[in-house]
């Protein structure tokens, strides 16, 4: 089957305990944009918030579920174990040093990794973010800063970088990625901690920041218990819904159970599990988040799928008000 090499990430969708908290944060401090205010099409019964550049160029979504009893993380294998977010220089991250600490936010010192400058810090539920500087690299283009962030365009967040996957067996990853999903596999660098193995780097497409998988072996482990400041899944980018239902075909011949063809309105969806249990997404490149909205108001209201719109009242009356408009 002739397949299209998949185009780097498309999204990565964590969990929040607290949604208008959750807004705060990543609009106000990190100064994305909220470009839709959703359900969970699983559980309408819990907001679905997608944060990206100005209009949600696939690339640049950082999504949460809300689940407000969920519980504490526990830390550990098989686990999407760090997103970070791409940012144009290395001068900006002694911009954003700052301003994590003007707004008391934990972080590390900026630090060289794989070649590059990266910054290390948690959100108020301890999700685990880094910003990467893009200074140098070369591969899948970021987005564009929308204009009216609290934060200057210049420093703005243009995309998702190199997403981690913490394995107890990477091997059998690291053989998905490479002999069903394309990718390629490049140098390694050392891990932050003494005496741990190499952490190996996967790339696809143009390659570059925003097209890695970072493979980190954590063989003596538990499982990751997720919670709160955890990831639920990562998301691939596939250019159109005709290049999907190819991989539908290609996952199946391959033997790896998987969804099937799953439409999602603002992108069309396939899910499946690699060998050490963490979810999988490809998704498509559009049709995008401005059918239902204009790109002036985008997530300044509850939006709903057509499919949904029968259930509005019933689905407005299980939500918590969270204002979007300020």
């Amino acid at each position: 089957m002739n397949l299209k090499p998949l185009l780097g990430q498309h999204h990565v969708s964590a969990i929040t305990a607290n949604a208008k908290e959750n807004y705060r944060f990543y609009t106000k401090v990190l100064g994305l944009r909220l470009v839709k205010k959703t359900v969970n099409q699983d559980d309408t019964s819990v907001y679905h918030l997608f944060y990206a550049d100005e209009r949600g160029n696939p690339g640049t979504d950082l999504t949460f579920f809300e689940i407000p009893h969920a519980g504490q993380t526990y830390h550990g294998a098989n686990s999407i174990s760090l997103t970070s977010l791409r940012v144009a220089t290395d001068e900006s991250l002694a911009y954003w040093k700052n301003r994590l600490e003007e707004h008391q936010v934990e972080h590390d010192e900026i630090k060289t990794k794989y070649g590059r400058r990266t910054l290390f810090f948690r959100d108020f539920e301890g999700q685990r973010l880094e910003l990467v500087s893009d200074e140098t690299n070369d591969g899948v283009a970021g987005g564009k800063p929308w204009e009216n962030s609290p934060v200057p365009v210049e420093h703005g967040i243009i995309g998702l970088g190199p997403v981690r996957l913490t394995i107890a067996r990477p091997d059998s990853t690291a053989k998905v990625l490479t002999d069903v999903m394309g990718y390629r596999e490049k140098e390694s660098y050392n891990s932050d901690i003494e005496g741990e193995s190499p952490i190996r780097v996967f790339e696809t497409g143009e390659g570059g920041t925003g097209a890695e998988i970072h493979l980190e072996e954590k063989a003596d482990v538990q499982r990751e218990r997720p919670g709160r400041g955890s990831v639920h899944h990562v998301a691939f980018r596939v250019e159109t819904e005709e290049e999907l239902r190819k991989w539908v075909e290609h996952l199946k011949n391959s033997r790896l159970a998987n969804s099937g063809f799953v439409e999602r309105y603002y992108f069309r969806s396939l899910y499946f599990r690699e060998p050490n249990g963490i979810l999988f997404e490809l998704a498509t490149d559009g049709p995008g988040f401005e059918g239902d909205e204009p790109f002036e108001t985008l997530g300044q209201n509850l939006a709903l799928p057509p499919y949904f719109e029968n259930q509005r009242a019933e689905i407005e009356a299980k939500l918590k008000l969270l204002d979007t408009k300020e």
